[in-house]
C-alpha cells in the first residue's frame, strides 16, 4: 500500500481506511472505487459504508467476526487491504455530468454583494468565477442530498459566516473556504449564499434516475452523487418563476 494509506481503529466496531490528507480528485476518486468495490461484493459482517473526501468508515459486526477471528479488528483490516488492491485493478469510475441553473438575483444571494466586496471584485465577476469551471462532488453530507463541491476558484475562497443564519431557503447556493454548495432543504446554515437554483435536490416522493436515461438505473432521492461533474450557469429571475423541472434534463449536453 502507498505510505499514504492508513488503517486505524476509531471504536471497537468500526474503522478507517485513509487514502490522503487533502481534497483531491484523485483521492476522493480512489475513496470511491474502494466504495464502490464493497458495495459490489458485500460482506454480512460490514453493518455501514460511510464516504467522505479521504476515507472511508467501515462499520462491522464484532460479535458475529469474533466466532470465526480472534481479533475483529485485525480480519477487517486484512480485508481492507485486499479490497483496496483488488480495486486499484478497476477501471476508471464513469461520472456524470450535471448542469444547474442559477439565478444571481439580489433578492437569493444574500453574501453575494458583502462577498464581491471582500475580494475587490463587482457581482459580476464574481458570477463569472463562479460559473466558468465544473465542480466535483467529494461526498454528501449535512442534509440529504447537501453535495461537498470544489474546488472553486481562490479569488471566492471565502471562509463561512461567522453567525449562521438560523434559516437558510432550500435550493440556495453557497460558499464556504474552497468549497460550493446547495442547501437541499430549508436550514440553518453558515454558507455564504450567492445565488438559488430552482431545482430541487431531494424529494422524497420522486426518485431520480442516476443512469440518465441509459445503461444499468438507480433510483434514489437525491439528485447529486458523489463523483459528479456539476456546472452552475446563471439564469435571470424571470427564468427562475417560470421554470418547469417537469421539462428540465439536467443531464443534457
Amino acid at each position: 500500500m502507498s505510505e499514504l494509506v492508513s488503517i486505524y481503529p476509531i471504536s471497537e466496531n468500526a474503522l478507517t481506511v485513509s487514502l490522503g490528507d487533502k481534497m483531491d480528485a484523485a483521492i476522493n476518486d480512489r475513496v470511491f472505487r474502494l466504495f464502490q468495490y464493497l458495495q459490489r461484493h458485500p460482506n454480512p459482517f460490514w453493518k455501514d459504508l460511510i464516504p467522505a473526501y479521504c476515507t472511508l468508515t467501515i462499520v462491522y459486526d464484532v460479535v458475529s467476526i469474533r466466532k470465526h477471528h480472534s481479533s475483529a479488528f485485525s480480519w477487517v483490516q486484512n480485508e481492507m487491504e485486499r479490497a483496496l488492491h483488488a480495486c486499484e485493478e478497476s477501471e476508471p469510475l464513469p461520472f456524470r455530468k450535471v448542469n444547474i441553473p442559477v439565478c444571481y438575483d439580489p433578492a437569493f444571494g444574500f453574501d453575494l454583494k458583502s462577498l464581491a466586496k471582500t475580494h475587490k471584485l463587482s457581482v459580476h465577476q464574481v458570477i463569472e468565477l463562479h460559473t466558468q469551471q465544473p465542480y466535483r462532488v467529494y461526498m454528501l453530507g449535512f442534509l440529504p442530498g447537501f453535495a461537498y463541491m470544489g474546488i472553486v476558484d481562490d479569488k471566492i475562497a471565502t471562509p463561512r459566516l461567522t453567525t449562521p443564519r438560523k434559516h437558510v431557503p432550500a435550493g440556495s447556493v453557497g460558499i464556504a473556504g474552497n468549497q460550493t454548495g446547495i442547501y437541499p432543504l430549508d436550514s440553518p446554515g453558515g454558507w455564504n449564499i450567492i445565488g438559488r437554483t430552482p431545482l430541487q435536490l431531494f424529494n422524497p416522493q420522486v426518485c431520480f434516475d442516476t443512469a440518465q436515461g441509459k445503461g444499468t438505473s438507480h433510483k434514489l432521492l437525491v439528485l447529486l452523487q458523489p463523483g459528479d461533474e456539476v456546472k452552475f450557469y446563471s439564469i435571470s429571475k424571470e427564468a427562475f418563476d417560470a421554470f418547469d423541472a417537469r421539462n428540465f434534463n439536467p443531464f443534457s449536453t
